[in-house]
């Protein structure tokens, strides 16, 4: 719940106005909406391309189709991931499970709660900027430090590894640190995005009926008495509410 509040709150200024002066190198591998409906075959056979919106058909601020399809592609891949990491969280602190040791520098606990709300609602300030400031980090340095950017041609969801100038003594590959992947044949690898793809979808979808029943019961009637009540307020980090000390 952490860090699908934090990335909802903190995608940077650059993830909406790229430049064209972000690296490139070989041949650019822009996707166009004929490659959408192709992968959305493999998404969901039965269901196809939906895009009843248009999306596809428009160029957000003045860029091209293309850029603007790049930028669709990460904002799903991302928003899924996070969704997946939020969905198995909400599980976690629904069933009273927490980390032993101290949540704080100063001794303080994880807190005991039953939802995954309570638990943004009861960590201190400092514990949100931190969260919120980490994941910031993450967003800047996908946008200035992969090779080529998922709006010129880059490929969407791939996160660059942190080299020696960030990381000392070494390098670190944020998405593959133990180099399990390392081997995979890309036809393995474009299979398993489409997995991940689908689980993302499932777990945006599920998260926000999480959300909804627990502060409206009966909200969603296949999790009417299994998720816990919230009294709290679900919008409060998209409002002032988010730091009440200031």
């Amino acid at each position: 719940m952490k860090l699908l509040t934090a990335a909802l709150l903190t995608g940077s200024v650059a993830a909406f106005a790229p430049s064209t002066s972000h690296r490139t190198s070989g041949t650019q591998l822009l996707e166009s909406k004929a490659d959408l409906e192709t992968l959305a075959k493999k998404l969901n056979p039965v269901l196809g391309y939906f895009d009843p919106l248009g999306l596809a058909d428009d160029s957000f601020w003045g860029q091209s189709k293309e850029a603007t399809i790049g930028f669709l592609r990460e904002s799903e891949i991302k928003h899924g991931r996070i969704a997946m990491f939020a969905f198995v969280g909400y599980i976690v602190h629904a069933n009273g499970i927490k980390f032993p040791w101290a949540m704080q520098l100063d001794g303080t606990p994880f807190p005991s709660v039953n939802s995954a709300p309570e638990a943004w609602d009861q960590i201190s300030d400092a514990a949100k900027w931190q969260i919120i400031l980490f994941i910031g980090f993450l967003e800047y340095y996908r946008e200035v430090a992969s090779e080529k950017h998922y709006m010129r041609g880059g490929k969407p969801g791939e996160f660059p590894a942190f080299d020696s100038k960030v990381i000392p003594g070494g390098a670190l590959n944020y998405y593959d640190p133990f180099g399990w992947h390392a081997n995979r044949s890309e036809e393995d690898k474009a299979n398993g995005l489409v997995k991940e793809i689908n689980n993302g979808r499932l777990a945006m979808i599920g998260i926000l009926g999480f959300l909804a029943e627990g502060k409206v019961e009966g909200s969603v009637p296949a999790l009417k008495g299994i998720i816990p009540a919230y009294a709290g307020e679900p919008m409060a980090p998209f409002s002032e509410s988010i730091f009440p000390s200031l």
